[in-house]
Order: structure tokens, then sequence, then C-alpha cells
């Protein structure tokens, strides 16, 4: 036995893997000792390009241009590939990249409502048999009963609100406000019962104004609307913050 090295190189290499039609970058681990024409039929399940119309480049872990991949018959290991190299995959038919990720170039299938209602497979089907969601009558009644039930109830703490009063707004999440209730009624930017208050500090969204209509005015960011609930009424002097004089 002589006293010369032995150099034992790793059967496998980890390399980074990319293409001129997508912009996404994957990573595998590539046997050393396959030869390049297997490589390309391995890579079109993973870049989604037809082996006999791929061109390899090599490019080192620093992303420098080392040499071309072009012989078949030539071992993987053959080349200077390294951990973290990568191999770019080049598309000769032309295609761009990201071609195929647009779906705005694919037609849309569409199926008519009526023979939909007809498939026994659906979602929709299931939904029925197992009255699931909005079929069944029983929950969406019972549901529908609740939401008349609370409507009443905003209606009739509305009814004890008037413009003008001095109020505390106690909203879940957001901390408590004092003001005054400049607006009691229904709204068009959404259906029910609100009262729009004018706050003591900038708590607010706008100035009474919304999506274009002036329900009552008050300085920018002053301005709120909450539902009646949300609304007490009563003895609620504004802060004076220590101002007044000494």
């Amino acid at each position: 036995m002589d006293g010369g090295l032995t150099v034992v190189t790793n059967p496998t290499v980890n390399v980074r893997l990319t293409s001129t039609i997508s912009s996404f970058e994957s990573k595998r681990r590539l046997n050393r000792g396959i030869a390049i024409a297997e490589l390309k039929g391995k890579l079109e399940m993973v870049v989604g390009v037809a082996a006999s119309g791929m061109d390899l480049e090599l490019f080192s872990v620093s992303d420098d241009f080392l040499q071309k991949m072009d012989d078949n018959e030539a071992l993987l290991g053959s080349f200077p590939v390294d951990d973290d190299c990568r191999i770019h995959v080049i598309d000769k038919s032309g295609s761009q990249m990201g071609e195929f990720d647009d779906v705005s170039k694919v037609e849309k299938f569409e199926l008519p409502d009526e023979a939909y209602e007809k498939r026994t497979d659906s979602a929709r089907s299931f939904m029925k048999k197992n009255r699931v969601g909005h079929f069944n009558e029983e929950e969406k009644a019972k549901k529908k009963a609740e939401l008349a039930a609370l409507e009443e109830k905003q209606k009739a703490a509305a009814d004890a609100i008037s413009a003008g009063n001095r109020c505390q707004v106690q909203v879940p999440g957001q901390p408590t406000k004092l003001g005054t209730v400049m607006y009691v009624g229904t709204a068009e930017f959404k259906s029910g019962y609100w009262v729009g208050v004018k706050y003591d500090e900038p708590q607010g969204k706008h100035n009474g104004t919304v999506e274009g209509k002036q329900y009552f005015e008050c300085e920018n960011k002053y301005g709120g609307f909450v539902k009646p609930l949300s609304v007490t009424v009563g003895d609620f002097p504004e802060e004076d913050f220590g101002l007044d004089e000494m």
C-alpha cells in the first residue's frame, strides 16, 4: 500500500434548478453518475420542458456562467458541479417566462347551473343531502329570528337616544370613547339603525360624511357611526385635561 492520498468524491450533489419559462427556483439532489440525457428526462417533470427541447447551462455557486452541458452522453460528475451550483434549463421552443402562469389566457369552463343542479357528486348535492349551511332550513330560520330580535333591540335602543345627548361609546375591542350624539336613524351605507357621534377626541373615522352623504358636521376624524346598543347616554362631561386657567 503506497502513501499517496485518496480523493473521495460525494456521489451526490445538491443543485439549484431554474428555467427560462418560470421564475421559480427549486433544489434537487442529483447523482453524479447520471448521464445528461437521463438528467434531462428527469427534469421534464420538474420544469415542464420536453427533454428533446431543452439545453442545460451550468452556473457556479455565485451564479457565474461556467459552461454549457451539451454532451448528452457525458456524466453529470464530469462537469464542475458543486453543492449549490445552478443548472439553468433553456426551453428551445421559445416559451416565455410566466407564460404558463397567466391563467387569464386559459379559457374558463363554466357548468350551467341547471346541469350542476342535476349532479349527485357535487358540493351542492352533499350540502343538500346533509342539510349543511344555507340548505339547513331550520338553522336558517333560527338565524333569521335571532337577527330580527337583535334588530328590534337596536331599534328600541335607537328610540331612546336623541341628537344632542352626551354619550359613552363602548365597542368590543376598542377603547371607551366620549362624545355627543349628532344623528340617529337608518343610513344608506349599511342596513339597520345607526348612531352618529362626534367624539371629544380625534378617535373617529370621518367628518360626518360617509360615501358622499353628509349625516352631520364635525372635524375630520372626530366622527363615527356605531350601533345603538354600543351607546350609553347620560351625564358624561368633556375631559378638561387640566387646561383650566390657574
